[in-house]
């Protein structure tokens, strides 16, 4: 879980210049649901599957919690990045990833 974030951030601190826009409108709004989805699955598992059994309220919650607070730090810290920006958007995908990752991860059984 922890590599996962630092590989956002340090990914999220790179200049705008720097980046390799997507070929597509959108691209990266995917991009982010699927970054942020591989973040909630890592926090998933780092319950131990006992806690993942029988507390999977919690387990689920913080599926969804932990992406959506980080990518909230992360549009926060790229709006101090050189041609970066936060964007609401990028929240949102952030949360939908966060969001579908937990809900499979429920409805599996």
């Amino acid at each position: 879980m922890l590599l996962c974030m630092g590989t956002i951030f340090f990914l999220s601190h790179q200049p705008g210049d720097t980046l390799n826009l997507p070929i597509f409108p959108g691209a990266d709004k995917l991009v982010h649901m699927i970054v942020y989805g591989v973040l909630s699955c890592s926090v998933i598992f780092s319950f131990s599957p006992e806690v993942r059994k029988q507390r999977r309220g919690m387990v689920l919650t913080a599926a969804i919690l932990v992406p959506l607070l980080f990518g909230l730090s992360d549009e926060y810290h790229q709006s101090f990045v050189a041609g970066r920006s936060a964007e609401f958007l990028d929240l949102v995908a952030d949360g939908a990833g966060g969001l579908m990752v937990g809900l499979a991860w429920l409805l599996k059984r």
